[in-house]
């Protein structure tokens, strides 16, 4: 018992590190080149007519995120937050690979060295860990006495 305990507290943090690590790489490349990302993303043929707000939207909502998450008192709030924003990010890679004929990619760094494939594989991974990491970090209720 003593060991379940022990998970329920380590793989929610182990997901809130490495989901950091992610976000925090992601939102520096895409500032990084910046001028890139904003090219790319102004050619997107969902995003256009947004791409001015969203160019600075996506990076800082990565970093805000990949700080609260570290923390106890947010961290589930920001898995949430990390689930959400997982969720957009392949709606979006799905819904372009299948209704556009230019598909621009916005990543940076080795996560653009990815195909699309690899690309939702490895966000639903990270959906998949985060979900476990909600389903661990979320406080269990007693259960109710049936009434009798």
């Amino acid at each position: 018992m003593k060991g379940l305990k022990h998970l329920q507290v380590w793989i929610p943090y182990a997901v809130s590190i490495l989901c950091s690590i992610l976000f925090i790489y992601a939102a520096t490349s895409k500032l990084w080149d910046f001028q890139n990302f904003k090219t790319q993303l102004g050619q997107s043929p969902i995003l256009t007519a947004y791409a001015e707000w969203v160019v600075w939207l996506v990076p800082l909502t990565e970093y805000i995120l990949a700080f609260l998450i570290l923390a106890d008192r947010f961290r589930l709030i920001a898995l949430y937050g990390t689930l959400g924003l997982m969720t957009m990010f392949t709606t979006y890679i799905v819904l372009v690979l299948n209704f556009s004929d230019y598909i621009p990619c916005t990543c940076g760094g080795v996560l653009e060295a990815m195909g699309w494939t690899e690309h939702i594989i490895f966000n639903a991974f990270f959906i998949v860990l985060v979900t476990l990491a909600i389903l661990l970090s979320t406080p269990k209720l007693p259960p109710k006495a049936i009434p009798t």
